[in-house]
């Protein structure tokens, strides 16, 4: 297994094992060869990467934290990030398409479901055999998550749900999806009830897909659900703790989010670098010059805090604890990092960087997502005012 070290006093060493150095060199060499080639053409036609996703999943990368004997990996949270930074570093839309399928759906089916979900839900998924998604927004429910519209009403042993979702990540693709419904609508929060919706269950539809500034491959569509007979079994949890299940998963899902947005910002950072060295102005390579030379120092400085603050979060969420303020503020300042780095990369290009020949213009497209989905940068700044304010 593959883990940051921890010393007696409980603080966290940051530098990489040997058995992480070589996770992150086979994963970089994958995604060099198998997604980066793929990368732009998937941006422009918006097609989702099946095929990718397959050989994806043959290196373990569609179940890295879930333990093998649940068809995982059976490596930790800190293996998780370096896996999604490095796949983001050439393809955000496969990053977090990675993304979700291990910390939105395997994740919480790992921490909250029965031996038998586990069998049918989680051991094709981590494997990569199946694709999941997770399904809490909708149309007039995002960051105000308890005001869920879909409805699941008991009848027997099964639920009938009815509503929609919107931007659903993988939704287009997925072949189960967990759906967070509201079984007690009078009790808001507490009445919200998490279920797994198998794609061929009758009522169940795939709507539009989305058509977005950035991560177009990545099948962001609409799901509803009419008259959807769901069986009680496919509850994870009890009913009423749909919404513990829902935050405590979006924690470790805000860590993928962080690491997907390092991945993106050392993509434009290494693309800057090697611009600047080749570019002539002035009779001098644009690296010569101070204004370019500064731009790329802050580029420098800023991924290297979000990578540290993204695997702190990481190694807080293998050590057992509660990690929702790590994993906010990585998620808060990666995210916001990101926008800024792929600012400046397209600055250093100057008129190539507005043009689709060169990929910073992906990247900066596809950054700006990432302080908007898993809680917007406002949302992660309650979460860590609230914990700021119970600790201090």
């Amino acid at each position: 297994m593959v883990r940051i070290r921890q010393t007696e006093s409980t603080s966290v060493n940051l530098e990489l094992t040997e058995e992480q150095k070589l996770l992150q060199q086979t994963v970089r060499e994958f995604a060099n060869s198998e997604v980066k080639p793929l990368a732009r053409e998937n941006d422009e036609t918006g097609r989702f990467p099946r095929e990718t996703f397959r050989k994806a999943a043959e290196i373990g990368l569609t179940g890295v934290a879930v333990p093998e004997e649940e068809g995982g990996a059976g490596f930790d949270h800190v293996a998780y990030s370096i896996v999604i930074e490095e796949i983001s570093r050439v393809c955000a839309s496969t990053g977090v398409i990675l993304s979700v399928q291990n910390s939105l759906f395997c994740d919480p089916i790992h921490r909250f479901g029965t031996e038998e979900q586990k069998k049918k839900f989680l051991i094709p998924f981590a494997s990569g055999e199946k694709i999941g998604c997770y399904a809490l927004t909708e149309p007039q429910a995002g960051s105000n998550a308890a005001a869920l519209r879909t409805v699941a009403v008991r009848r027997g042993n099964n639920y009938v749900v009815n509503g929609t979702k919107a931007w659903i990540t993988n939704g287009g693709a997925a072949d189960a999806a967990i759906v967070y419904v509201n079984t007690q609508p009078e009790k808001g929060e507490k009445g919200i009830t998490a279920l797994v919706i198998e794609r061929n269950t009758p009522g169940y539809k795939v709507g539009k897909e989305e058509k977005k500034l950035g991560i177009n491959a990545t099948a962001c569509t609409e799901l509803s659900f009419t008259d959807c007979e769901v069986p009680v079994e496919n509850r994870i949890g009890a009913e009423g703790e749909g919404y513990k299940v829902a935050l405590s998963t979006l924690d470790g899902g805000r860590i993928g989010i962080a690491s997907q947005a390092v991945g993106i910002a050392q993509g434009a950072f290494d693309a800057s670098l090697a611009y600047a060295k080749e570019r002539q102005a002035f009779g001098h390579p644009i690296a010569d010059f101070q204004a370019i030379q500064f731009m790329l120092a802050d580029m420098a400085t800023e991924i290297d805090a979000a990578r540290l603050l993204a695997r702190k979060a990481a190694w807080k969420q293998d050590s057992g604890g509660r990690f929702s303020m790590e994993a906010s503020i990585a998620k808060l300042f990666a995210s916001e990092m990101a926008t800024r780095a792929t600012h400046k990369a397209i600055q250093i290009h100057g008129g190539n960087g507005y043009s689709r020949e060169y990929p910073v213009e992906r990247n900066y497209r596809d950054a700006r997502i990432t302080e908007i989905y898993e809680g917007t940068s406002e949302i992660q700044r309650l979460v860590i005012s609230a914990w700021v304010l119970k600790q201090y």
